[in-house]
């Protein structure tokens, strides 16, 4: 039998290379949702090359185009944020990729989590928001959740053979992005078309952005508190230029394990999708005649301030760090709109987390709560700020 997957964000970077996956080895996994949020030409050329059973655009405006570009074709049209998130439950879904970005990724999560839908996890939100509560929801449920982002892979690869034995450290390695030997008064100048050039990773806009200012990585410290059970002061993120290593655990013995690759996204998912096997993949090899040099750096959290906010956060709980991922949904868009400097994102950042009401044991509800008041506030600093200029 197939494996048949629910891509959540298929027309995205990790959904499009999950779908390289899938059409790598079609006996072993189908395509049986794809959604969108707004790219809904990308996704009828999927819809029309991968057949799903359904397709769900999540913008209900592109619904009549969609639903008539695939109209000769069996294949059931969705358009809504309610329609993405009961598609899930779907019975012969087997696993769902939650490949979309941002805020928006958490309530189609948990509702396949009820549904007892393993979770292949590349939203990294979903653990950084309500890490808490999507946590005791995967266990009153029994739903594992699975990682795809390279580092937590990396993680969870080491982490194989070793139930029992204590972790000292987990060490998330970081690129250091396209401003990694930037001094800050470079940095007060950088522009969206220099931040959206990494050297490494092929990724979405956002996604990039939250690289280029660690706040990627800060988001990978919050998720990783939640996904291996480990407490902040346990979370080292060291700067490794390279992307060779993915990340490393350090046991209490001392030994470090390390998980090495090729930067490619496809690995990660592949593994999510196959695990516990591994399934031969035409992937690219590491060749160690050509990678001879492998350097690590630790990272400055006053040239990037995002990684100390995020710490910070972690050490708050409740709802702080719902309150820096909404601050900085915002702060990128800002940015990519020419609103904000690329320092500056960090300042309003800072700002929102003072402003908006702490919560120590939030409900979902508070949680949705925060998110609209986070993004109300952080849009009235960026106003002000701007103002006072």
């Amino acid at each position: 039998m197939k494996k048949q997957i629910a891509i959540l964000g298929s027309t995205g970077s990790i959904g499009t290379q999950a779908l390289q996956v899938i059409e790598e080895h079609p006996d072993l996994y189908e395509a049986y949702v794809l959604t969108a949020g707004n790219q809904v030409d990308k996704l009828i050329g999927q819809a029309r090359k991968f057949k799903p059973e359904a397709v769900v655009i999540a913008n209900e405006a592109h619904y009549a185009h969609l639903k008539e570009a695939l109209a000769d074709l069996p294949i059931k049209v969705y358009a809504g944020e309610d329609a993405l998130c009961q598609i899930v439950q779907e019975t012969p879904i087997d696993m769902v990729l939650t490949a979309m970005v941002g805020y928006a990724g958490l309530r189609p999560t948990m509702n396949a989590i009820r549904a007892r839908k393993p979770i292949a996890l590349a939203n990294k939100e979903t653990l950084v928001v309500a890490g808490e509560l999507v946590n005791e929801l995967a266990r009153v449920n029994g739903t594992p959740i699975l990682p795809v982002d390279s580092e937590h892979s990396a993680v969870f690869q080491c982490l194989a053979g070793e139930i029992g034995n204590p972790i000292e450290k987990v060490i998330l390695t970081a690129s250091g992005g396209p401003f990694r030997t930037f001094t800050r008064e470079q940095l007060a100048t950088v522009t969206k078309e220099q931040a959206l050039r990494h050297p490494n990773w092929a990724m979405g806009a956002k996604i990039t952005i939250d690289s280029a200012s660690m706040m990627n990585k800060g988001f990978e410290v919050i998720e990783a508190r939640w996904l291996f059970g480990v407490r902040p002061e346990q979370i080292e993120v060291v700067v490794h230029p390279q992307s060779v290593i993915h990340s490393m655990v350090q046991f209490e013995d001392g030994a470090v394990k390390a998980q090495l690759g090729m930067p490619d996204m496809r690995l990660p998912i592949q593994y999510a999708f196959s695990y516990p096997d591994r399934v031969r993949a035409s992937f690219p090899r590491l060749d160690f005649r050509t990678c001879t040099s492998l350097t690590f750096e630790q990272p400055d959290p006053e040239r990037f301030r995002n990684l100390a906010l995020t710490y910070e956060a972690l050490r708050q709980g409740g709802n702080m760090p719902c309150i820096v991922n909404a601050a900085n949904e915002v702060c990128v868009r800002a940015f990519l709109e020419d609103r904000v400097s690329f320092l500056g994102m960090s300042d309003v950042i800072a700002e929102a987390m003072q402003k908006v009401p702490f919560i120590t044991k939030p409900t979902y509800e508070d949680y949705v709560a925060t998110d609209k008041l986070a993004r109300i506030t952080t849009e009235e600093l960026l106003t002000t700020n701007k103002s006072e200029k």
